[in-house]
């Protein structure tokens, strides 16, 4: 906490209000207003956009100069130099790992890919064309039914194994409920192969023959995990954290991550994406489209350029264009209609006047929608995907939170109903 203090002056009272400011280590100071309520006031904030609901060491960002740092590491760095799992490391643990403790931490997640065989009858229930998501939400919630073993959250044991097993098992589930969906049989894990690789082995391989995974694709499905690990207080870790500041279970607070990340404006953006460029159809209707877009009084925008944080441009952006160039180049794609759509609204927004003035730049929601599209993935499966790579960041904010001092959540309200009235029995209305 700094030394300095705001002053509000109220109309009606005559004392002054003084507010302690505190001061983090990046990013703008903070005004605490939590002396407001003995004084029967609250803070009003839509959407708390304005609002620091907790203190946090994992992730900062600054929106305005296109900074994302994961324990004070920048995202380039860590896209380009490491690897999904030892950056789950640094997320949870804040610190980089030696290479015998990212072993034995790469180690442990295998040991915990398997599911317990009784889960598959799970998705008996579903209907074959039930949404991934939707599946997800039901048997990540699951998971508390199975393991007794690690839901007492003030064991700091327990945590730790809830945090391996989810970190290890989403891949596998997310799979799941891919297979499910085209009647194809679940494919067991295999250790032998490297998280990313792993996850395409169980989504694209089967029992009858060896699976053979291309490095490419590999390396660039591993840096969507990556770019996607965590990134600070937005909707769905809010959601993990207050639905933890209760005591829930850790899988009921993932799932309940997994639930908010399913909306279009927060982890469906990627998916949202691919249904523009299917609206637009053609590359000779791009222009009118991209007319449409800067058209103020036209409701239709396009989807994969700007981002509400990002007001000059998103980091994670830059490293999977790379990544989207490699896995085209490795494909050999050439003709792919979407993605030459794909290719021409880049090009456009990087070189347009109306999109740089407005900094509307591709984001990473564009270019993973290009890399997902051309691996072969399905659309509906794209948030599911960013569920798998966000696990570890719901992780890590949640056990944060648990290990530390906390309050249950409660946000106030604004009420603008009826004042109190007399009820009124039904023969006399």
């Amino acid at each position: 906490m700094s030394d300095k203090k705001a002053t509000l002056k109220i109309d009606g009272i005559d004392e002054a209000i003084e507010l302690p400011i505190h001061s983090g280590t990046l990013g703008p100071d903070v005004v605490d207003v939590g002396g407001l309520t003995a004084r029967g006031m609250f803070t009003y904030d839509p959407g708390f956009v304005s609002t620091a609901a907790c203190e946090s060491q994992i992730t900062f960002i600054d929106g305005g100069k296109g900074i994302l740092l994961h324990r004070g590491y920048p995202i380039e760095q860590l896209a380009e130099e490491s690897d999904y799992l030892e950056t789950c490391y640094l997320l949870l643990y804040g610190e980089l790992p030696s290479r015998e403790q990212k072993e034995e931490f790469v180690s442990t997640v295998h040991k915990h890919t398997m599911v317990n065989e009784q889960l598959r009858t799970f998705f008996n229930g579903f209907r074959r064309d039930a949404h991934p998501m939707a599946i997800m939400c039901g048997v990540v919630g699951a998971l508390s039914a199975f393991y007794h073993d690690s839901l007492e959250i003030s064991d700091e044991q327990h945590r730790q194994v809830a945090a391996f097993r989810l970190i290890a098992k989403m891949p596998t589930l997310a799979a799941m409920s891919y297979k499910y969906s085209t009647g194809g049989p679940f494919m067991y894990p295999d250790n032998s192969l490297n998280y990313a690789e792993n996850f395409l082995h169980m989504m694209f391989g089967n029992p009858c023959e060896p699976s053979n995974i291309s490095p490419v694709l590999a390396k660039a499905m591993d840096r969507v995990f990556l770019l996607h690990a965590d990134h600070e207080q937005n909707a769905s870790t809010s959601t993990v954290r207050l639905a933890g500041s209760s005591g829930a279970n850790p899988f009921a607070c993932i799932a309940a991550g997994i639930a908010a990340l399913w909306g279009p404006s927060h982890g469906g953006a990627n998916e949202a994406v691919l249904e523009m460029l299917e609206e637009i159809g053609d590359i000779s209707h791009i222009d009118s489209f991209v007319a449409r877009a800067k058209d103020k009084d036209d409701p239709f925008r396009l989807m994969g350029f700007g981002h509400r944080v990002y007001k000059n441009f998103d980091p994670r952006a830059k490293v999977m264009k790379q990544a989207a160039d490699e896995v085209l180049a490795e494909l050999g794609i050439e003709n792919d209609p979407l993605l030459d759509i794909a290719k021409r609204l880049e090009e456009i927004a990087l070189h347009d006047d109306y999109f740089i003035e407005k900094k509307l730049y591709p984001n990473v929601d564009f270019y993973s929608g290009i890399i997902l599209k051309a691996i072969g993935i399905p659309t509906s499966m794209f948030t599911v995907i960013f569920a798998v790579g966000r696990t570890v960041g719901w992780i890590a904010h949640w056990n944060e939170m648990i290990s530390g001092s906390y309050r249950i959540g409660r946000p106030r309200q604004l009420y603008t109903g009826y004042t109190q009235r007399d009820f009124v029995t039904v023969d006399e209305r």
